[in-house]
């Protein structure tokens, strides 16, 4: 595509970002320095259409982007905004004193500023118990019968357990216990205790076999609630904002649809691979529910590894720019308080 048909398309997705209202070429002739006349850009603007870029909805109205017209625009035309000093202190502060609890509470505030700052709906999903390592199983001593296991993960996810022994222990024998186990267990996932694992733990702990067999029946059962990540929305409501969702049955769907867990989770989920920030514009979107929307998403991390995703649902006529520096700089913070808070686990 020529240069001059680049310029009016990004001209014209500006636009309607911009004022949500279908464009002509003598408005875009008086608002934008082309150097053509509206002739021309009328030319211009019958090939973009026929090339799939634009669309017009009436045949006396001005044209509107298409899914390919914002894709174009995302890839090739869009330039990064650089975020407000006053956005990037808000930004910084929030995520920094909500660091202070645990990381739910962490990824939840980063979910509000994140709906706050664009005005969209924002969807998040937590940490995934099955991706974390695990970082310490500690054996307490209650009585002979009875012994708290505390199993702790990088994720700072911690569940007790009380298992019971058929056989007295010494609580002079927890100590060495705790060693055995935490030398074959520390730094695994839940999916990487495989059988060989297991058979040099149980080996290791040969004499006190009843500790063995309550241990890894109780690693799993404790671990088992919170195998499954759970999934946030947020400002769902700001799409009463874009006169796209005027139409009350078109706001109800999408107000059903961000509010179904089930739906959200599988949206999150197909982007869990996805390394940066990840756009999908309309059609692109494999749930129905979702191809009026662009989704735009990024994977939250710790120490590289991936944790979970948290993004926003629009319509596709949202400042892309903002959107993108805005998930980008709370990704960063995300990432960073993250791993403060493991590491004083």
């Amino acid at each position: 595509m020529d240069d001059r048909k680049l310029k009016i398309l990004e001209a014209i997705i500006k636009d309607y970002i911009q004022t949500g209202e279908p464009i002509g070429s003598r408005t875009i002739a008086k608002k934008y320095d082309l150097g053509v006349s509206p002739a021309t850009i009328r030319n211009e603007m019958a090939d973009l259409e026929d090339l799939g870029y634009i669309e017009q909805l009436h045949s006396s109205s001005g044209r509107i982007p298409s899914d390919l017209g914002y894709r174009l625009y995302v890839d090739k035309l869009m330039k990064r905004r650089n975020i407000s000093a006053e956005d990037e202190i808000l930004i910084k502060q929030k995520v920094f004193t909500s660091a202070i609890y645990e990381v739910e509470n962490l990824i939840i505030e980063a979910t509000k500023i994140l709906s706050e700052l664009t005005e969209l709906a924002c969807i998040v999903k937590t940490p995934s118990i099955r991706k974390a390592y695990i970082k310490q199983i500690q054996l307490v001593f209650i009585d002979p019968y009875n012994i708290l296991t505390v199993i702790v993960t990088d994720t700072g996810v911690i569940k007790n357990n009380v298992i019971r022994v058929f056989s007295p222990v010494e609580e002079s024998s927890i100590n060495g216990l705790n060693v055995l186990i935490n030398r074959r267990i520390v730094g695994l996932t839940i999916d990487e205790m495989d059988l060989e694992v297991i058979n040099n733990l149980q080996r290791d702990l040969r004499g006190h076999d009843d500790i063995f067999n309550a241990l890894i029946p109780a690693l799993y059962e404790s671990l088992k609630s919170t195998e499954t990540s759970k999934v946030y929305t947020e400002g769902f409501t700001n799409i009463f904002n874009y006169p796209e969702y005027n139409n009350i049955d078109k706001a109800r769907e999408f107000i059903q649809f961000i509010n179904n867990e089930h739906n959200v989770d599988m949206l999150l989920s197909s982007r869990e691979k996805e390394d940066g920030i990840a756009i999908s514009i309309g059609a692109e979107n494999y749930l129905a529910e979702a191809r009026d929307c662009s989704v735009i998403t990024a994977t939250y991390s710790i120490h590289d590894r991936p944790l979970g995703v948290i993004g926003v649902v629009g319509p596709t006529r949202m400042q892309y720019d903002k959107v993108i520096s805005i998930l980008g700089k709370i990704v960063k913070e995300l990432n960073i308080n993250m791993e403060d808070i493991y590491k004083n686990k």
